[in-house]
């Protein structure tokens, strides 16, 4: 879909990552319908293969009426012609079991083949993920935990399973990891690290600029662009910080994590982080002016005028500084603009000496609080990029695979 735009880069990672969800006979077995539709909308092409028990737990209908073609039973052996165990192990990036039961673990170990999820995991050449669930006592037997080795031996990813409440009543390590958690982990695992090694520093959201203690100045930026870059950064193997205002977000999972609130405050966070990053991405909306003074007493409503005069003052534009400060960081900012999209975005480059510029079309209220956003991008060298209409961790995608060239291109 994006390669057309893209092409010059080669973003296939860009593309679906093809996912085969091996279902298997465990009480957690219903959840991996919701775990299906998050891999789903993460733009993964799942397709899904059941044990001979998985029926047991999780209705063959329901999963053919959410993901009709794209379900196979155990004792299926034939597709248009060919073994169907091996064209699905050929035209699959990773194998995931989820649940994976201690039935399934025994026999993957043992290179047991007597089903189409076992025989297509020996024919694959891909990576095998498993996502054990079962009673906290079957998981600490000698024999489950032997092979989970064997498997861990031979390259295969085991993740989890974590502690907590069991459907039989015990308490303990037992129960299928996270479903979110999970998804992560597929698409970190799939993705080209492009940023291997290298520290990146991200800001995100909003700030909040106190007028009195239950006032403040803010706007609408809801973090969600900054905080997909970072994950996307993250899984391209990159040291990640996010230095964010507030926000409604989740923290994300192995991210160095920093919660800030006025823009003096991710002024002086940037500052202590950046000097050891090779890029630094000033994706915060970061208010441009703050209350020339702050009253330490709530300001009351005045009955014999009907205007209120706030004197504003600038704040330190923190991108920057930090460009003139550290002059060889690889340095991107975004723009939000409503007209004349490049004049405004060369003229940011100019004044801030940035590398890039990512330019936002934000008229009409397309970008806040949205979970898609399309993106213009500006070098200091003349070059432009159209990052089109999509998901915002695509967005991030796109734009970090962009980033990871020019970066090396400029570096000193």
């Amino acid at each position: 879909m994006y390669r057309f735009i893209l092409k010059n880069y080669n973003l296939k990672f860009i593309m679906s990552i093809r996912v085969i969800l091996g279902i298997t006979g465990s009480i957690a077995a219903y959840k991996a319908i919701d775990l299906a539709k998050i891999l789903c909308r993460s733009s993964c092409d799942v397709r899904i293969v059941l044990s001979k028990t998985a029926h047991n737990f999780v209705s063959i209908l329901t999963l053919k009426s959410l993901f009709p073609k794209k379900v196979y039973e155990y004792s299926d052996t034939i597709e248009n012609g060919e073994m169907l165990h091996i064209s699905l192990a050929k035209t699959s990036d990773v194998v995931l079991i989820a649940p994976a039961s201690a039935n399934t673990i025994s026999k993957l170990a043992n290179g047991v083949a007597d089903c189409l999820l076992s025989t297509l995991c020996l024919a694959s050449r891909s990576a095998i993920v498993c996502v054990p669930a079962m009673n906290e006592g079957m998981w600490k037997n000698a024999f489950v935990q032997r092979n989970v080795e064997i498997l861990q031996k031979n390259g295969v990813h085991i993740l989890g399973p974590v502690d907590g409440e069991q459907a039989c009543g015990s308490t303990g390590i037992g129960r299928m990891a996270d479903i979110s958690d999970i998804a992560s982990y597929i698409i970190q695992l799939q993705t080209p690290k492009l940023l291997l090694s290298k520290k990146v520093v991200i800001t995100a959201g909003p700030t909040r600029e106190k007028i009195d203690p239950v006032r403040f100045l803010s706007n609408y930026s809801s973090g969600k662009m900054g905080y997909a870059i970072a994950e996307v950064a993250r899984n391209m193997g990159a040291d990640v910080t996010l230095i964010s205002g507030v926000t409604s977000l989740n923290t994300p999972l192995g991210i160095n994590f920093i919660s800030v609130d006025s823009a003096s405050d991710m002024l002086n966070a940037v500052d202590k982080e950046v000097h050891k990053a090779d890029i630094y991405i000033g994706v915060a909306a970061v208010s441009d002016y703050k209350p020339e003074s702050y009253s330490a007493q709530k300001i009351k409503k005045q009955d014999n005028t009907d205007v209120m005069k706030l004197n504003l003052e600038k704040n330190v534009d923190i991108i920057r500084y930090i460009k003139e400060k550290y002059p060889k960081i690889f340095c991107v900012g975004f723009a939000a603009e409503t007209n004349d999209f490049e004049k405004y975005g060369l003229q940011k480059i100019k004044s801030k000496h940035l590398d890039v510029v990512a330019i936002n079309d934000v008229s009409d209220n397309k970008v806040f609080n949205s979970d898609c956003n399309e993106i213009l991008l500006l070098t200091k060298n003349g070059q432009s990029f159209h990052i089109p209409h999509a998901t915002k961790d695509i967005v991030a995608a796109a734009l970090l695979k962009y980033i990871s060239a020019l970066s090396e291109f400029s570096a000193p």
